[in-house]
């Protein structure tokens, strides 16, 4: 069951909230509207239900706030607007990766697919999925934990009648499997015929919480609609046969040549309009909607022909608009202001779950003062597998290989170029490093592929899709991180042997003797292609931006390097000859001797230029990270 209780948005300066004081509950077994005009609160609410927008009050999910769940994903299914993955990914592939983020199988992905009818398109990629199927991604996307409860936001909003009724079989048999759905809505009639609770809304506040029989009989009027060039002399017909006959007919001219007749049929209208020879071209019964106006004004495109009946309005209430009686039944009946800004109006304390009633506030209590819990902004929170996620992530699009098969391309031509030239170390010629590159290939690409990891994050964020924004925790932090790492090393050794056996293969074997010192140049090598990762990653964590990663990268060789060498490299005066020895004395474990010169390679990566500049990066990088990472109080 969900209980929302007292739910009330934050105020903006010179406006009042979006959403005040709303209280009431979806039942599980039901399919519950929230039905409103545009800019009466729907979505706030939910967003409130979800945590994600600050404000005033609580939502239970079978007895317990959403932060108190310890699998969120296994208690609630949210869809708040589209789903905005990447339109390179696959469905399956974009389902597979979010399974890892709800700690689900990756089998679930598979199910889900075949629950929406998307096995057809599951190796589709998204960018070119069609609005209903979209939409069905989404949906699968909330279906991935299993979850208890739904909360949709106008799921069925520019979708084709054909796609709302899949969308209703769908969200009816969650019902009757035991879950809750709660959807929002804008129209009464989707409402009337989807549902079995319509709980309506107006500036934020409850306006009436009905069972659909009621909301039907209150809300909806029958009309007969007429489509004629002589639309004037029509109305002026049917009002005079109506006043004559003595019936309560109202006429209500809609834009251009349509009417709105009440309180007829059609077959009287087609028999007035032959008896007085009126063209018709349209007759047809619908179902008008008599609810609060909305929010947008529509007097010019409504109004009512001059001589036609109306039905009074009095003090009993909008039902009485109808020319129909006030009903004897309370849950029939609109809400008044009273009820609305009661905290437990349109929940009785016999429908709330003891747990729940115990934690809501009594009537008095609410009018002595005393105010629900404040709702804060709580942190994203991390896959609860991230490094499951963050390989599924780098895999599931064709970014990462095609950076990899360009930057071997690349260090393959300038090898090659660098060899035949002649003047160039081994080294340098290996990992294809001229002199006037600030970085070898296989560093930027490096690089590169860190600064897509949190980039790409920001610009598709599929982990909080509703907040745009990505979870800053220490946990998908190091997942990235050992990701990015082991991508960077995996791309260095695919671009050494690569020049290596091209090397050979064009000018022979004498040209490639392995050097005597190849575990430091293997330790350098490794130690640069990780480090020009890692500043990519961090800076685009921070800054929230590829770009801003790939210029992080840039900017180690090009001015961070410079600066170092000119205000901390020195000449050495001392011989740092013996080190691991003393470390050994030092931290009393002895080490075998073989990792010496791994050891000395580091320090000497460290001590250069390039290194140092690249080690002072990484740290003001990760303290900037981690200082946005306390601020938003995420920890892991």
């Amino acid at each position: 069951m969900l209980q929302a209780i007292g739910l009330t948005s934050t105020r903006r300066r010179g406006s009042p909230p979006a959403v005040d004081d709303l209280t009431f509950e979806a039942e599980p077994g039901s399919v519950t509207a929230l039905l409103g005009a545009a800019g009466a609160g729907k979505t706030t609410a939910l967003r409130l239900m979800l945590e994600l927008e600050p404000g005033r009050g609580v939502t239970y999910f079978r007895g317990l706030p959403l932060h108190r769940i310890a699998h969120p994903a296994r208690e609630v299914g949210a869809l708040l607007g589209d789903v905005p993955g990447h339109p390179a990914r696959t469905v399956r592939s974009q389902l597979r990766m979010l399974c890892a983020a709800a700690g689900t199988p990756a089998s679930r992905a598979d199910e889900v697919i075949v629950e929406v009818g998307l096995a057809a398109l599951a190796h589709q990629r998204l960018g070119a999925l069609s609005l209903g199927m979209d939409r069905r991604v989404g949906i699968a996307s909330a279906l991935l934990g299993d979850p208890q409860t739904l909360l949709l936001d106008e799921p069925s909003s520019g979708l084709s009648s054909r796609e709302r009724g899949w969308l209703h079989g769908l969200l009816r048999s969650h019902a009757e499997r035991g879950g809750t759905v709660l959807y929002a809505t804008e129209d009464p009639k989707e409402a009337a015929s989807a549902s079995d609770r319509v709980v309506t809304i107006d500036g934020g506040q409850l306006v009436a919480d009905q069972d659909v029989a009621a909301f039907s009989r209150t809300r909806l009027r029958p009309r007969v609609v007429v489509r004629t060039p002589h639309a004037a002399r029509l109305a002026d017909v049917v009002s005079r046969e109506a006043r004559a006959a003595q019936r309560s007919v109202e006429v209500v001219a809609e834009e251009g040549t349509l009417l709105s007749v009440y309180g007829s049929t059609c077959a009287e209208i087609g028999e007035t309009a032959f008896r007085h020879r009126v063209l018709v071209h349209r007759l047809s019964d619908e179902v008008g909607d008599a609810g609060p106006a909305p929010s947008r004004p529509t007097a010019p495109e409504a109004k009512s022909i001059p001589g036609a009946p109306r039905a009074s309005a009095d003090a009993s209430g909008p039902s009485n608009l109808l020319g129909a009686e006030a009903p004897s039944d309370p849950s029939d009946s609109w809400a008044t202001p009273a009820a609305a800004t009661s905290p437990t109006a349109s929940v009785p304390s016999s429908r709330l779950t003891p747990d729940a009633a115990s934690r809501s506030l009594a009537p008095d209590e609410h009018q002595t003062g005393m105010e629900l819990p404040a709702t804060p902004l709580r942190p994203v929170r991390s896959p609860l597998r991230p490094l499951r996620y963050e390989v599924r992530r780098l895999l599931g699009v064709r970014t990462a290989p095609l950076i990899a098969v360009a930057v071997i391309a690349v260090s393959v031509a300038l090898c090659l170029l660098l060899a035949r030239t002649g003047g160039t170390p081994l080294p340098a010629v290996l990992a294809a490093w001229p002199g006037i590159l600030p970085l070898p290939p296989a560093a930027f690409g490096a690089g590169l592929l860190g600064a897509l990891s949190f980039g790409e994050e920001h610009r598709f964020p599929a982990l909080a899709a509703a907040r745009g924004t990505v979870p800053r925790r220490l946990g998908l932090l190091l997942a990235k991180l050992a990701v990015t790492a082991t991508a960077a090393l995996l791309l260095a050794l695919l671009v050494v042997a690569a020049d290596a056996q091209a090397l050979r293969l064009v000018y022979g074997a004498d040209l490639t003797p392995a050097p005597r010192n190849w575990p430091v140049m293997a330790a350098s090598w490794s130690g640069l292609a990780v480090g020009c990762a890692w500043a990519g990653l961090l800076a685009a964590g921070v800054f929230r931006a590829t770009a801003a990663g790939v210029a992080a990268v840039l900017a180690v060789p090009v001015l961070i390097a410079p600066l170092v060498q000119k205000a901390i490299i020195v000449p050495s005066v001392r011989s740092i000859t013996g080190l691991p020895d003393r470390l050994r004395e030092l931290a009393g474990v002895q080490l075998p001797r073989q990792v010496d010169p791994w050891l000395m390679g580091a320090v000497r990566l460290v001590v250069q230029p390039v290194g140092a500049a690249l080690a002072l990066s990484l740290s003001a990088l990760i303290c900037a990270y981690l200082f946005t990472d306390l601020r938003r109080r995420a920890r892991w």
